[in-house]
């Protein structure tokens, strides 16, 4: 067993601890290794600006990371440098991943040994990976191991692997030299590393196409043979699972419950940003945060066989006083190159052209789960929805009613200064459409009036329990409050038009909806995830429901799909100008009314305006009341005629 001596560990870590060493052993006669880790980069190739505590900063971009990573081989040749996942998807890179895979190439260069797959390396769905990992291998480039423990093929009853698409990943996959796990040597220990993808992350990844074991008895399986086949030292998880601020039942906290004998999972998916590890048991839990923001660093001492004791964890801030390694920089620009030509050439649109400015930030996007409340950034990117769909239909337009926004779409945000075309497809840069090009693209379908009271009760309801599923939505205005029971929160709501007028729904009348092609179909969902109390079904505008969603994909006048970023991006260039720059207006710098928190705690605010979920639990909870009540009596009436006339209990 390798993890006898833990106590001991515990103790001396204690006593260093007092003696004032931070995180762990601080000196040690014992060789160190070092990890180097990183996750949810996201191909955010170039530096981003985010707003931390009012002010602008730029963060992030490969360049500068390779400059970190040198300077810490320099100090350290020996040291593992690994990822945990979702490398691509998120920038303009990701439009060439198919066809050139700059994400994984770039890992390749800056000297990665491992990464494992993401949900989003899943969103071009198989025949896209297929084509990426056969693009890489023609390279002929160095490149990162994947591993991958929990991924498998379904298969026929003749054990054939079911689909074209998934045999071309199969054969890509094998051709690539995907694992379960790998064995590095350093300074005479053998290292295992495995990968692993969590179930939530695998929800998140629809389209992939292949299964996906139980992640914890795929990790148990895989460190039984890492520990009696291979005989290793020490164990590394690339894990996509992630965690939660429900200590208890993050996955990754679970994993290292259940398969203690994991020294370090390198926790990505949440997009966690974990200043000291977490420790379960002689497990370390590290997150360096997402987009590449930090390198994250962990340091262990092997104090006896099969324990390992932290000697130092940092996360190394990639910030705008790094210089850029030239020639990743150049390696970059390349790919840029690409990008335009291979992408934005066709929409007539460049890099950094200029679509906007704003002369405000808007809420950064690792705040707006964290906020169940209207957000102007939402309320733009609906309205660009119906302004796109207006200009793609032209004469031929019927009036969209309400636009939805998931919060989990949003990927990036918008600070104070000019927005560049880069910047808008951050935005919006989930997914791909029919046409295989990078984005989701928007359509319409129908919802009952019913429906769209339905749909704020989602956002009421579901939202808190399913960050993701917050959503916001243009042309309603509805009210909820958060102290009411569930399914059951939404005290009013009405149409909102355009002039900010009310009109109130009719429960049985068809409303047109537009959303994005991934929304819509999760639309569809509501009711298998409110356990059947809530439904939404789209529909056509003559009402019946929808199973083939690609087919009401809004198209211009050339036939091209609408993309969501793009709706964005030609919203933004229509605004006024302002010194020959569309500028945003003062409109969306402010909450417009259509999402109201009342935030009344009081008895009367709770059970006021009961639905009819609300009667029926209330119903429920007396019947249960009254079956107490008429059960305690029978109880009192037997023990009164056991006791005998008289002798009353």
């Amino acid at each position: 067993m390798r993890k006898l001596a833990g106590a001991v560990v515990l103790l001396l870590m204690s006593l260093v601890l007092l003696a004032g060493a931070p995180y762990g052993i601080a000196d040690t006669d014992h060789e160190a290794i070092t990890i180097l880790f990183t996750h949810d980069l996201h191909d955010n190739l170039l530096p981003y600006t985010v707003e931390e505590n009012g002010q602008t900063v730029e963060q992030g971009g490969y360049a500068r990371l390779q400059t970190v990573i040198n300077q810490e081989r320099t100090e350290d040749p020996d040291l593992i440098l690994v990822d945990a996942g979702d490398y691509s998807m998120g920038t303009l890179f990701q439009t060439i991943f198919s066809q050139d895979a700059p994400g994984l190439r770039l890992l390749g260069q800056m000297g990665y040994e491992a990464t494992t797959l993401g949900n989003h390396e899943f969103d071009f769905r198989p025949e896209g990976l297929a084509l990426s990992l056969m693009a890489v291998i023609e390279s002929g480039e160095r490149l990162p191991q994947i591993v991958a423990a929990n991924l498998q093929f379904p298969t026929d009853e003749e054990g054939k692997i079911v689909g074209e698409d998934l045999q071309a990943l199969q054969k890509a996959m094998h051709a690539y030299g995907v694992q379960d796990y790998i064995i590095l040597d350093r300074k005479g220990y053998k290292i295992g590393v495995f990968g692993i993808i969590g179930n939530n992350a695998v929800s998140n990844a629809p389209m992939a196409g292949v299964e996906f074991t139980d992640p914890v008895e795929a990790a148990q399986e895989v460190v039984e043979k890492l520990e009696q086949q291979e005989k290793v030292d020490l164990i590394i998880c690339l894990s996509h699972s992630g965690t939660d601020q429900d200590f208890d039942k993050s996955e990754d906290v679970i994993m290292a419950k259940k398969v203690p004998e994991i020294d370090v999972i390198i926790s990505g998916h949440s997009h966690t940003t974990l200043n000291e590890p977490i420790v379960v048991g002689d497990t370390y839990i590290c997150s360096a945060g997402h987009y590449g923001k930090n390198l994250g660093k962990i340091t262990l001492a092997n104090e006896s066989p099969g324990i390992w004791s932290l000697v130092n964890y940092q996360l190394l801030p990639i910030t705008r006083v790094i210089a850029f390694d030239e020639t990743l920089a150049q390696r970059i620009e390349e790919f840029k190159v690409l990008v335009q030509d291979k992408y934005l050439k066709q929409m007539d649109l460049d890099f950094d052209d200029i679509l906007a400015y704003t002369p405000f930030s808007f809420t950064p996007v690792a705040d707006l789960e964290e906020i169940h409340d209207e957000q102007p950034l939402a309320n733009l990117i609906a309205d660009s929805y119906i302004y796109a769909i207006k200009q793609a239909e032209g004469e031929n337009y019927q009036p969209v009613d309400v636009a939805v926004v998931p919060a989990g779409t949003i990927r990036a945000s918008f600070v104070k200064g000019n927005i560049t075309v880069a910047d808008a497809f951050n935005v919006s840069s989930l997914g791909i459409g029919p046409d295989k090009r990078s984005g989701y693209p928007l359509l319409s379908v129908y919802l009952t009036g019913k429906e769209l009271k339905t749909a704020c009760e989602v956002d009421a309801s579901v939202a808190p329990l399913m960050r993701p599923a917050q959503l916001y939505m243009s042309g309603l205005t509805y009210t909820f409050n958060p102290h009411r029971i569930i399914f059951n929160k939404v005290t009013d709501a009405a149409l909102l038009k355009p002039d900010g007028s009310r009109e109130e729904i009719e429960d049985d009348k068809l409303y047109r909806v537009a959303a994005g092609l991934y929304s819509a179909q999760m639309l569809s969902i509501v009711g298998e995830k409110s356990f059947g109390l809530l439904s939404l079904v789209p529909k056509d505008k003559e009402g019946i429901p929808i199973t083939d969603f690609e087919a009401h994909i809004i198209r211009d006048a050339d036939n091209n799909e609408v993309k969501e970023w793009a709706a964005l991006a030609s919203y933004l260039q229509s605004f006024e100008e302002v010194d020959g720059i569309p500028q945003v207006p003062d409109y969306y710098s402010q909450k417009q009314g259509r999402k109201i928190v009342d935030d009344d705690p009081s008895l009367a605010a709770k059970l006021a305006h009961p639905n009819g979920i609300a009667l029926a639990l209330y119903g429920i909870c007396i019947i249960i009341l009254l079956l107490a009540v008429l059960s305690g009596r029978a109880i009192i009436r037997r023990r009164n005629k056991a006791a005998g006339p008289g002798r009353p209990i």
